[in-house]
């Protein structure tokens, strides 16, 4: 993908650096795949406030994204690429050789006119979503099933990858973008290559005014509250306000959020932090 850096015309262009679009190919989704989307401010079904900081924003619609790739065997055409306001990644659209549409996740590198198919005896190319058990090692995927027939759950968002490290009797490993080494059971499906717009992390925003479109409300640090509205708040001066930690106390740095004994401990080989769990 592309970045644009802007020109300083004005204050909010002057540290802006946005996304070319050079992928995309349209700018008009397709009718039958969208859905309402309504957005709640914040609040609950009382009309009150139960989360902070969100309001606003733009008016989008949900593009109903296929993650099962369920449409097995039957070739589909690349119609487009285009941007979804739900994501970080940009969105595929396919038609498949019965006439049905879905989008699915653009890989990386994707082109239109380019020909992608789903099953358990397919090439693994770009686009294509196969069995983990089919793969070569080394092949990067995105888009994994944890269950069989679930649909992807995990490598979704832009720039990611997992690699296929290795196979084990009914599990595949996969090195996940955080460096987890994981086992997911190997007739899982998957979808081969790398998510689209993988620049996505190097995007400035360049002014305040473009989280107010996304719906994000100016958020105030917890050292500049009094000690009654935070645990960090309050004292003389600029005090640094101890140890990092959240409106309700919990500490924002050190602490195991993870449940102990959690299920899939067992198909952790080892953690990001290269601390093995498994034996």
């Amino acid at each position: 993908m592309a970045l644009r850096k802007f020109k300083p015309v004005t204050a909010g262009t002057r540290w802006r650096i946005g996304n070319a679009y050079a992928e995309i190919t349209t700018d008009t989704p397709e009718k039958s795949l969208l859905e309402a989307k309504h957005s709640t401010g914040g609040r609950n079904v009382q009309g009150r406030r139960a989360m902070r900081y969100i309001g606003g924003g733009h008016k989008k619609h949900y593009r109903i994204v296929d993650f099962k790739r369920n449409k097995k065997d039957i070739e589909a055409t690349v119609v487009s690429v285009e941007y979804d306001p739900n994501r970080t990644a940009f969105i595929s659209l396919l038609e498949y050789a019965d006439g049905e549409k879905r989008y699915i996740l653009a890989p990386q590198g994707i082109q239109v006119g380019q020909k992608v198919i789903s099953g358990d005896a397919v090439a693994p190319e770009i686009g294509n979503a196969l069995q983990l058990k089919n793969m070569p090692l080394g092949t990067n995927v995105h888009n994994i099933e944890l269950q069989p027939n679930q649909g992807g759950k995990m490598v979704r968002s832009a720039g990611a990858s997992a690699q296929l490290t290795n196979k084990e009797e009914k599990y595949g490993v996969l090195k996940m973008p955080s460096g987890e080494l994981r086992k997911v059971l190997i007739n899982c499906y998957a979808t081969v290559g790398v998510v689209s717009n993988s620049d996505h992390n190097l995007e400035t925003a360049g002014k305040a005014g473009r989280n107010r479109w996304k719906g994000i409300r100016p958020r105030n640090r917890g050292v500049a509250m009094n000690p009654v509205d935070h645990p960090m708040g309050g004292g003389e001066g600029r005090a640094s306000g101890g140890h990092p930690r959240s409106r309700t106390g919990k500490y924002a740095k050190g602490e195991i959020t993870r449940t102990r004994g959690k299920g899939s401990d067992k198909l952790i080989i080892q953690r990001r932090n290269g601390k093995k769990l498994s034996k």
